[in-house]
């Protein structure tokens, strides 16, 4: 049996009480948030001086002022104490929520296998993205980035190098909500790479392992630069696969925590 029901207009009332309006600084600081995202305040600007905002917006220098503190809350603003030069804009990527997202996913209790499967359902498809929508200077990053693995040999160096190429493949593919989502395990990807090598004796990559790998990153490059998209998927997923499986040796119940700081 359902409890007691308000009256009508009891309940209409209720919900008016509710609803609050947005405070002046509130309305102040959600202005100026919408200039930084349509880019008419760029990253490094400097927001205008508080005499000329204070007339723009016909506000006391009290409200000017928490508003700022609203969107330096929010990370889209810098303010030095004591400088002249007033707040800068810091227009935010992924890393504002790879920490808070990495810290949700300790508390879950999510495994490295956890992570690992979501990110084979995410990488092959950007892999697809890449092939078909990459641009010359994409391919030519991609390139550089594949160079730049065999100087990364020692533990930390290549998980760091490995872990980025990995996230580059999904931010050059042109999805913006991927790459947010790449950047969010980025720092728990690294760490694992990490994990996976130590538990060599040597915590190096057995030479035919690394081998193996550089041949399957360049015949992804070959397939980008080919626009072959589904076959890039393919190959990828594959990678991921194979990858996942030795990444994962010895380390399968790991938890998200038991590799962060």
């Amino acid at each position: 049996m359902s409890g007691p029901q308000l009256p009508p207009m009891e309940a209409a009332q209720s919900a008016a009480a509710s609803v609050r309006s947005p405070k002046t600084a509130e309305l102040v600081a959600a202005a100026l948030r919408r200039r930084i995202v349509q880019g008419e305040l760029a990253d490094g600007d400097f927001l205008p001086t508080e005499t000329d905002l204070m007339g723009h917006f016909n506000v006391s220098r009290p409200t000017l002022r928490e508003a700022v503190r609203i969107l330096e809350s929010e990370r889209l603003v810098e303010v030095r104490r004591g400088s002249r030069t007033g707040a800068r804009v810091c227009v935010p990527g992924p890393e504002i929520v790879a920490r808070p997202a990495a810290l949700l996913l300790e508390l879950s209790g999510a495994t490295l296998a956890d992570v690992m499967n979501a990110r084979i359902a995410i990488e092959p498809i950007a892999a697809r993205m890449l092939a078909e929508n990459g641009t010359a200077q994409a391919h030519k990053e991609l390139r550089q980035l594949i160079d730049g693995l065999p100087a990364a040999w020692e533990d930390r160096a290549l998980a760091r190098a490995a872990a980025h190429l990995h996230r580059r493949i999904i931010g050059l593919s042109g999805t913006p909500t991927l790459e947010i989502i790449a950047g969010m395990l980025h720092e728990i990807t690294e760490r694992h790479i990490r994990a996976a090598i130590r538990s060599n004796i040597d915590h190096t990559v057995p030479k035919a392992q690394y081998r193996k790998l550089l041949r399957s990153f360049n015949r992804l490059l070959d397939l980008v630069i080919a626009h072959d998209g589904a076959e890039a998927e393919r190959h990828w997923r594959r990678h991921m696969e194979n990858s996942g499986a030795l990444l994962l040796a010895g380390l399968e119940t790991v938890r998200v925590r038991d590799i962060m700081d």
